[in-house]
């Protein structure tokens, strides 16, 4: 068929197609197109060597691989992105075709708002423990000014900045921020929805 014949080609070409029914399935559960999704399979199988490549529906390309991507590259928080989007019970991880398809769709321009700051904010709980504290918090800042000696901030500097964001987003004055004060705050804040990994 016609699409089956496009789907080949926007797999460059190779026979190792995504069944139409997974396919189907895989646009029903992510906000990504079908075209977006064979592209990420196409991206996906290509972190694998060639002989799994076949099989890329059902094995997993280690965090090291991952890392690779242009996207995360450059991403201050390319680390706890893989934490929050691997399903291995390994610890180690690692991605599984869905778990990638996960990751792409909710860094799409197409992800809600709600969703998009869901998993902000599990990237953001570095202990993960489902609310935001001081630590964290001081890890999250460390992450977006860098680590390096010049752009590190001082113990003031970061406890002042601490305190703002407190002030700003913990509502109930607990001494930490929970997923609706956090989804609060960004509802104010149109900047966040530019908050993307890159397509």
């Amino acid at each position: 068929t016609g699409e089956a014949e496009a789907a080949r080609v926007a797999m460059g070409g190779s026979a190792s197609l995504l069944p139409r029914e997974v396919l189907g399935e895989y646009q029903e559960l992510t906000f990504l197109t079908k075209q977006e999704i064979l592209l990420a399979y196409k991206r996906f199988s290509e972190l694998l060597p060639k002989e799994e490549r076949e099989n890329a529906c059902s094995v997993r390309v280690p965090k090291s691989q991952i890392l690779t991507l242009p996207e995360l590259r450059a991403n201050p928080f390319r680390h706890r992105i893989c934490r929050v989007f691997s399903t291995s019970q390994d610890g180690d991880d690692s991605m599984s075709f869905e778990d990638f398809l996960d990751m792409l769709s909710v860094f799409s321009d197409s992800a809600t708002s709600e969703i998009k700051s869901h998993y902000a904010f599990r990237i953001f709980d570095f202990d993960d423990d489902g609310t935001l504290d001081r630590k964290d918090l001081e890890k999250l800042v460390d992450c977006l000014t860098g680590q390096g000696e010049e752009s590190q901030l001082s113990n003031a500097e970061m406890e002042q900045l601490i305190q703002n964001i407190l002030e700003e987003s913990d509502i109930d004055k607990d001494g930490t921020i929970n997923l609706s004060e956090f989804q609060h705050v960004i509802s104010r804040s149109p900047d966040f929805a530019r908050y993307n990994v890159p397509q």
